[in-house]
């Protein structure tokens, strides 16, 4: 039994971000499902906010809400500061605050309408029995996705956003498009430096791991993806 322990779903891009870093970390942790759409009585003594994922340090506290901490986010940053080699965010000062708000962009920005207007439309439709909404997801995608993407695609500066190494507004962006990618078929080519990253990236085991997990689950209930052309 590992110390660490991640409680969330691979359908979830922020569960698969803190899945990443620790993947990229190289350190071994274990994984619990756990739902917010039907929580439990450990769910809402675990996570304030209500959302996934929680990661519990064992050797902190393994009842109750003692050694969990909400937010993807907040998970990465007590990951990077508990496990600090490899460093997953640059140790320029201002670089490292432009890592942060990249990240924050992914998660506050990108995430409502690649997750929202994109995966949610689609998939959670089919979840409700309903037909995909595919003209709200067509929406996202052509009127509110490309000055995102454009803003994005500006940002990176060789292989990955800052400075040559992988850090965590690189996983964040990727695994927050990638859940559009699980439902629709997306074009990246209009934006040729954001499409390179994320090719790059997806070949990375931290993300493309969790992601095969994601993606076994989504294409049981939609075998083929959706064009949103």
């Amino acid at each position: 039994m590992s110390d660490l322990v991640v409680y969330g779903s691979p359908v979830s891009p922020f569960g698969r971000k803190v899945e990443a870093t620790l993947i990229e970390k190289g350190i071994d942790y274990d994984f619990e499902a756990m739902s917010f759409i039907e929580p439990t009585e450990e769910f809402l003594t675990i996570s304030p906010l209500r959302r996934i994922p929680i990661i519990r340090d064992r050797s902190v506290g393994t009842e109750g809400a003692q050694g969990t901490i909400a937010d993807s986010s907040a998970i990465c940053g007590f990951i990077e500061k508990k496990h600090p080699e490899p460093a997953l965010y640059p140790a320029d000062s201002y670089q490292y605050g432009r890592a942060l708000f990249i990240e924050e962009y992914s998660d506050a920005n990108l995430a409502p309408i690649a997750g929202g207007g994109i995966f949610r439309s689609i998939f959670f439709s089919l979840m409700q029995g309903k037909e995909p909404d595919v003209e709200a997801a067509r929406k996202a995608w052509h009127e509110k996705l490309p000055p995102m993407l454009t803003y994005l695609d500006s940002q990176i500066e060789g292989e990955f956003f800052f400075g040559g190494q992988v850090t965590v507004a690189d996983i964040s962006v990727t695994c927050t498009l990638m859940q559009a990618m699980l439902v629709a078929e997306i074009d990246l080519s209009p934006w040729p430096k954001l499409a390179a990253h994320m090719e790059m990236m997806r070949q990375r085991d931290s993300i493309a791991e969790p992601y095969e997990k994601a993606e076994q689950f989504i294409r049981n209930a939609l075998p083929e993806r959706i064009s949103l052309a």
